[in-house]
């Protein structure tokens, strides 16, 4: 039997994100861990993540991928004191490369809707696809899954320009500076619940969404579909 352990995406986002950016925006002056010892240690949280899913899990996600691009670029802007400008525009850059997925994906073999929302451990899916063969109503449903890629890969270009408005507002001070590291961490405590809500959101309306047009077509109650474990 495969044991292969589910991914958990908060967590994901927890060390490959969150922690990183504390670090960097918190510890990283020269009174704690200083600028270099900093950024290496916020580095080695993705690395490290990286590392573990190539080992236990044969393959790297995409959010570890997303979270070393992004704390080595935010390093860099601080080490090389590059304009703050290329930090807004980096800060975009993350939930749109995330929309463009997330919007590619549904072109391929592994679309990213149908692996959060049409999957095994959410929904029946025996049943179901069962019940859209018997009534004919497959096509119906794949419509859905398109409108609800559109729909979160929307909610994610939303987000990417909140993201460079938020940070060009917040972020004024030279890269490299005690001031640039004080906004940065203003950044990261806004901009996180911030930024996260309108995709949080737009994700459960789009669950919301597709389980509507699953009860439409299989005629199945939502406690018929969904998946007890």
């Amino acid at each position: 039997m495969n044991k292969q352990k589910k991914e958990n995406p908060l967590l994901n986002i927890l060390i490959s994100i969150v922690i990183p950016a504390v670090i960097l925006s918190k510890f990283s002056t020269p009174e704690y861990l200083g600028v270099i010892p900093g950024f290496l240690i916020a580095l080695a949280f993705p690395i490290g993540l990286s590392l573990y899913e190539l080992i236990v899990q044969k393959k790297v996600g995409f959010i570890a991928i997303l979270g070393f691009v992004s704390i080595l670029l935010t390093g860099i802007i601080g080490i090389l004191e590059i304009p703050t400008k290329w930090l807004a525009v980096k800060e975009a850059a993350i939930p749109l490369l995330i929309g463009l997925a997330v919007l590619i994906s549904q072109y391929t073999k592994y679309p990213l809707i149908e692996k959060i929302i049409y999957n095994e451990q959410l929904l029946k899916l025996p049943l179901i696809e069962e019940r859209l063969q018997a009534n004919g109503t497959d096509a119906q449903v794949k419509k859905a899954l398109r409108n609800a890629t559109w729909m979160v890969a929307a909610s994610f270009l939303v987000s990417s320009i909140l993201n460079f408005c938020v940070t060009k507002y917040i972020v004024v001070s030279p890269a490299g500076t005690e001031a640039f590291n004080e906004e940065l961490g203003k950044l990261t405590a806004i901009s996180y619940p911030a930024i996260a809500l309108p995709s949080t959101l737009v994700m459960v309306v789009a669950i919301w969404y597709i389980i509507r047009q699953l009860k439409k077509a299989t005629g199945l109650s939502m406690e018929e579909m969904l998946a007890v474990s």
